[in-house]
């Protein structure tokens, strides 16, 4: 006789989990409110879908047990992420590692998940589930329209990522109702807030830098790329990579802080070097005009205030000695500003925190509590970087719940 499994929500995750579980011969359902399955990869890689990545390392994977994934990703390989896509129609598409379908369309991953549901006779009720009860040696699952009986339950739900009002995500609740432990829960690759006033200036610019992430004046993260100003403060793909550590630190008291280096390739003598022929051609120009070209104008001039150095004033008068150079060049080499928090999670890709992973075995991500109860997905105290690493964890951690769900002995 088939095993009845209820795959408990229908993203990335729950399809990668129903699917080979199907695959392993189990009779599956799927729950899903929302109006269509996989939804959510429609927005991932800006609508184009990273849905993995060739460069995997541990570090890439992030939770209080950081290297949880790593026998989960082992069993479920970007080699094996590719060979299942191009199995069911997509081909890939490859930018410096980054992994995408030909189509550049994020929707031909979603669909042709769906497909692959459909063709496994996969039942697909578009409810949510309201309850899940753990009886004798069953599960029964409520719905709106009705209750109904299986022998394995693998919860799939994602995160709160994405909600305006966090509290009507479910996920977290029903965990909790089966025993399970939450590592607290906060936005991911999402933007920072700061205080300073000299943001609202400098909205809308965007610069390569090395930003450097600071918890009682000790660091903590460090990334490079294009960081984007905004009036709220930082955003940018280096600021999204560290925003999970800066959050932790703000739930925890810590005074946090940013240092940006908008120069790495060059010492600060060199800078300061640089910054001296600029003021030996200045030839009458202002202050700020001796800076032109240097980094965008609006920078330039939130930096020279920073300073105490007048924009508007002529160069050789406020750089009077090599002492004010060298000021200018620590300012562009170490730029520092107050973090005071993260925007919401309604702006976050994805979620840090969850299931607490030292309740899951890991090698089946079975519950360690409650026997027949699974786990995949976002749900789960694991969030990835940028580029690709949260959908591979998806498929990773779906075909292992999806496959000990259905094979594992009573």
């Amino acid at each position: 006789m088939r095993r009845k499994i209820a795959v408990i929500g229908g993203g990335a995750s729950g399809l990668m989990t129903a699917v080979t579980a199907a695959r392993n011969g189990a009779e599956v359902t799927i729950y899903e409110g929302k109006e269509r399955l996989g939804k959510k990869i429609l927005a991932t890689g800006n609508g184009k879908c990273n849905y993995t990545n060739l460069q995997q390392e541990d570090s890439c994977y992030r939770g209080a047990e950081p290297g949880f994934s790593r026998s989960v990703r082992g069993q479920f390989t970007v080699e094996d992420t590719l060979k299942f896509f191009e199995g069911i129609g997509i081909l890939p598409k490859i930018k410096n590692g980054y992994v995408y379908p030909n189509s550049e369309q994020a929707a031909s991953v979603a669909d042709a998940l769906a497909m692959e549901i459909k063709a496994l006779k996969i039942k697909v009720i578009q409810e949510e589930a309201l309850e899940i009860q753990k009886k004798a040696d069953w599960f029964e699952v409520v719905s709106a329209s009705g209750t109904r009986r299986y022998e394995r339950v693998v919860l799939c739900m994602g995160s709160c990522a994405g909600y305006k009002d966090e509290t009507k995500f479910s996920g977290y609740r029903m965990a909790k109702a089966l025993g399970h432990s939450i590592e607290k829960v906060s936005p991911a690759l999402v933007q920072m807030r700061c205080p300073e006033k000299w943001f609202k200036t400098i909205s809308g610019v965007r610069c390569e830098g090395t930003i450097c992430l600071y918890a009682d004046n000790k660091e903590i993260a460090k990334e490079q790329g294009e960081l984007l100003f905004a009036e709220y403060g930082l955003s940018g793909i280096p600021v999204f990579q560290i925003s999970r550590y800066a959050g932790k630190a703000v739930d925890n008291g810590s005074k946090v802080s940013c240092s940006i280096d908008f120069f790495d390739s060059m010492t600060v003598e060199c800078l300061a070097e640089h910054l001296q022929g600029r003021l030996n051609r200045a030839m009458g120009r202002s202050a700020e005009e001796m800076l032109v070209g240097l980094l965008n104008h609006k920078l330039n001039y939130v930096i020279l205030k920073e300073c105490g150095i007048n924009p508007t004033e002529p160069a050789v008068k406020e750089f009077h000695s090599g002492a004010v150079i060298m000021r200018l060049a620590k300012k562009y080499k170490n730029f520092t500003c107050n973090v005071s928090g993260l925007n919401p999670f309604a702006n976050a890709q994805v979620c840090a925190g969850g299931v607490k992973t030292s309740e899951l075995h890991p090698d089946t991500l079975e519950s360690k509590k409650v026997k027949g109860l699974y786990f995949a997905g976002e749900l789960v105290d694991v969030d990835g970087t940028c580029g690709g690493y949260n959908l591979q964890w998806a498929w990773s951690s779906g075909y292992v719940a999806g496959m000990h769900a259905a094979c594992d002995k009573e």
